[in-house]
């Protein structure tokens, strides 16, 4: 059942997805004392080895790229020892599984960050409301702006990062260059004030995520490289004067160094009620023709969707993210034509086995 596009061969780079169903990354908080992945992590991620390609979660480059409890790390040698068995159990499953780098930047508290130090960003500028920390909810603190200086090392950071994914034996990288995190508050002008080689004109915005995608596919190949953006998203108080315009630039410069694919946000509707007025979309109509690799678009995806913007030449693939949750075997329930199983709220963040590796497969 279904519409078999989805189900056909796809090439994203060096990697050949079996089928076009994107398991896009989720943060779980499920990672033990030092950010360190555990088994039941291995279990999960085998659970949905189905997928033509599994992004994980989240995963910091540096300690200073913190800001929640439980998320995994990809910086010191305990969490490449903790990746491994995941990478083998996807892999024994006949699974293909990339790891997504973070830094989140300013979204982030002292309390999370090493010496209690301030978050770090492009510019000095905090994101309005407040976050959850080791004591209770409170307000995001005002980030330091990275020196000129200090940039490079940043940079470094995810270089080290993408290292350590390879250790760990996983197929490729996806930098995570969405959502308000760190690479985000340099692209969009929203956040970006700076005045130097890294803000100011759009070319200088993009810098950063330039240097990132340069180092990384260093460490790797560009083949096994991926980036994560998301041009409409509000999400950590993010906004762009225009979207079209930053990301199709973006998409061009990294179209440009030849990665294996962009995995790229759609607007939602979320996102459009937050932003208000000055809201402005930039859609895969607006940007698939920028970028010349595997095109996956994600958000509120569904069978339907998914199958229209592929046909329609908008995306290569398509990532579903809490369909995954609750859905192990999405892939074959999309084939079949099988209804979904609806997940627990209270349970996508942080806690045990319940309500994470207990979703049952179809009989």
């Amino acid at each position: 059942m279904g519409d078999d596009i989805l189900f056909t061969p796809v090439k994203a780079g060096a990697l050949t997805l079996p089928n076009r169903i994107v398991m896009a990354p989720m943060t779980r908080n499920r990672a033990v004392a030092g950010n360190v992945p555990q088994p039941m992590n291995a279990e999960y991620y085998r659970q949905r080895a189905t997928a033509g390609l599994i992004v994980t979660e989240a995963t910091q480059v540096t300690p200073r790229g913190i800001g929640y409890p439980n998320t995994p790390g990809i910086h010191s040698p305990e969490q490449v020892e903790g990746w491994k068995p995941v990478t083998k159990a996807v892999h024994d499953a006949g699974g293909r599984i990339v790891l997504q780098l973070w830094h989140v930047g300013r979204s982030s508290h002292n309390l999370f960050q090493p010496n209690g130090d301030a978050p770090v960003s492009s510019s000095a500028i905090a994101i309005p409301g407040q976050l959850y920390t080791p004591e209770g909810m409170k307000p995001y603190p005002v980030p330091r702006a990275l020196e000129t200086s200090e940039i490079p090392g940043v940079v470094a950071d995810y270089a080290r990062g993408a290292a350590n994914a390879k250790a760990a034996g996983f197929d490729g990288v996806e930098i995570h260059g969405a959502n308000g995190y760190l690479i985000d508050q340099f692209i969009r002008d929203g956040v970006n004030q700076r005045t130097d080689a890294y803000g100011g004109t759009l070319e200088k915005r993009l810098r950063f995520l330039r240097d990132v995608t340069e180092a990384v596919a260093k460490a790797w190949d560009p083949s096994r490289v991926g980036v994560r953006l998301s041009p409409s998203g509000t999400f950590n108080g993010m906004s762009d004067s225009d979207p079209v315009a930053t990301f199709s630039a973006a998409l061009q410069a990294l179209s440009a160094l030849k990665i294996a694919y962009a995995h790229v946000v759609e607007p939602v509707e979320p996102d459009r009620k937050h932003g208000g007025p000055s809201w402005k979309p930039a859609s895969a109509r607006d940007l698939r023709k920028h970028f010349q690799g595997t095109y996956i678009a994600a958000a509120d995806m569904t069978r339907e969707k998914a199958a229209s913007m592929i046909r329609e030449g908008l995306a290569d693939a398509a990532a579903f993210a809490r369909p995954y949750i609750s859905n192990p075997d999405l892939v074959h329930r999309f084939k079949v034509g099988a209804p979904l199983a609806n997940s627990d709220p209270g349970s996508w963040y942080g806690g045990t086995e319940k309500g994470y590796t207990d979703y049952p497969a179809l009989a």
